[in-house]
């Protein structure tokens, strides 16, 4: 069977590097994309979600090129697409940059959304992660521009520019930038309104684009959906106990890849899902104002009319 790059895969070439990737944005499906992937027996993905290694220009604790491979290395040779999910590649201006200079034909998955609906549960994601402090999606909006230069953040804040919703959500500006260095033919934007209506006829175009059959799949369960935590102050504490691990590591020379998983399985058990709360109409309409020209764009871009996301 032809693999990715179109040609038969031999015994002794399997890949053993990622060959495509889901890059974003984030709240906007990915997980749940990565895990039917995952699921799929041709398919390898990295079964740590999130690497960000080509994303140079955000976050810190980075991984080296031996601890990246390593998430690698339980490919075989039946795992013809091999791939890995960092939504923040997307908006990072380096991570796509890196990737092309470093694997050959590579694929992208994007998938994107009505930015306003983005940006609110982005921040509602980013206060589970212990990266926002700030409770008041509204207040923290507001802050954006500063947090972008790296003010009003807490210690505990692994990346300001995170926090600056405003930039993260342009998806029009993101794609636009991506399509000025992968041709398109190695990209393929899926839109969540659509997985959400029929969510098997968009993983067939996923299988169509990535050379792979398709496997059968008609269950398409939410993964990532809202949250929150039963105790935030928790989310501190495993914060703290995660970098000195991630220190006391580096000191033994341990791979940061490496763990029990102990504090991910405490993590988890501390949050509880819950329906997102509507937004207030009146922030709506400022959102609504601020992507007017984003969501114009990014309609140029594909060719398709999401003025309909505007409507307040």
């Amino acid at each position: 069977m032809l693999n990715l790059f179109g040609v038969f895969p031999h015994k002794e070439d399997h890949l053993t590097k990622p060959n495509f990737f889901i890059i974003g944005a984030p709240k906007c499906g990915t997980t749940s994309l990565a895990t039917w992937l995952a699921q799929h027996p041709n398919v390898y993905m990295s079964p740590v979600k999130e690497p960000n290694f080509f994303s140079a220009d955000l976050g810190k604790h980075k991984l080296t090129w031996q601890e990246y491979e390593m998430l690698f290395e339980g490919v075989t040779e039946q795992h013809q697409a091999i791939g890995e999910a960092s939504t923040s590649y997307l908006f990072s201006k380096v991570a796509v940059p890196k990737i092309e200079s470093t694997i050959e034909e590579a694929r992208y998955i994007v998938m994107v959304r009505n930015p306003i609906d983005m940006a609110y549960a982005f921040h509602e994601e980013q206060l589970v992660l212990g990266n926002e402090h700030i409770r008041d999606f509204a207040k923290a909006w507001a802050l954006s521009e500063e947090r972008a230069q790296g003010r009003e953040v807490t210690r505990w804040c692994r990346e300001p520019r995170r926090l600056d919703y405003k930039s993260v959500c342009r998806l029009g500006e993101q794609l636009q930038r991506l399509f000025t260095i992968v041709p398109r033919e190695r990209v393929l934007v899926l839109v969540l309104d659509d997985i959400r209506e029929n969510p098997r006829r968009e993983y067939l175009r996923v299988l169509r684009f990535l050379g792979l059959v398709d496997d059968g799949r008609m269950a398409f369960p939410v993964y990532n959906s809202a949250k929150e935590r039963r105790l935030p102050g928790l989310q501190r504490a495993i914060l703290i106990t995660g970098e000195a691990s991630v220190m006391v590591k580096q000191w033994l020379g341990i791979p940061k890849v490496k763990g029990t998983g102990l504090l991910t399985r405490i993590s988890r058990m501390d949050i509880r899902r819950r329906p997102r709360p509507p937004m207030p109409p009146e922030l709506r309409a400022e959102l609504a104002a601020y992507f007017r020209e984003d969501v114009a764009l990014l309609s140029r871009l594909l060719e398709r009319d999401f003025s309909e996301w505007l409507k307040i």
